[in-house]
């Protein structure tokens, strides 16, 4: 009985040990409990390594409504914005103004299409963000599709004006 146990234990950590390694080293993996490592070996997700360090341990995650776009159909694109504190610590995020993100449609050679912030008004109102450890703040917002042509790809890039660092693009696809 004791040497099934100790063999199990065994097996568990050579297990454990082998799925924590990372090949990568500029990214740093959410750390996870050794439960969790163990439920769910091959789930982890790497955290973004900033030169800022108020902004290490955040993850910045984009999400369009439809990958595939129907022009005839749709006027405004939908974007997610999610900024998720993986950190220990909160992260205090200041703004100058009530702009928070900024989003810009792209074609595929990198051309800047239209800016979320042309349709917006923004005011000289400062503001703090603050993040708690494990949470997240959610941006949901809309762009005008009129300069989009059918059947090309394009790439919406969202990032923060204050923190050019926190950046991310997602492409997809217009049809007629």
């Amino acid at each position: 009985m004791k040497r099934g146990v100790v063999l199990l234990v065994l097996v568990f950590a050579i297990v454990g040990g082998t799925f924590a390694q990372e090949n990568t080293p500029t990214a740093t993996p959410y750390r996870r409990g050794w439960l969790g490592r163990i439920l769910h070996p091959f789930s982890s997700e790497p955290v973004p390594q900033y030169k800022d360090p108020r902004l290490r341990g955040l993850a910045l995650d984009l999400q369009i409504a439809p990958q595939t776009i129907r022009l005839s159909e749709v006027r405004q694109l939908a974007a997610k914005v999610t900024l998720t504190n993986y950190s220990k610590r909160t992260v205090t995020l200041e703004f100058p103004t009530n702009q928070r993100i900024e989003i810009y449609l792209k074609n595929s050679a990198g051309q800047i299409l239209t800016k979320w912030s042309d349709n917006h008004a923004i005011t000289e109102k400062s503001a703090t963000v603050l993040i708690n450890p494990q949470e997240h703040v959610e941006y949901n917002e809309t762009i005008a599709t009129r300069d989009l042509t059918p059947n090309k790809v394009f790439a919406a890039e969202v990032f923060f004006p204050q923190y050019p660092e926190l950046r991310t693009r997602q492409k997809f696809l217009a049809m007629p």
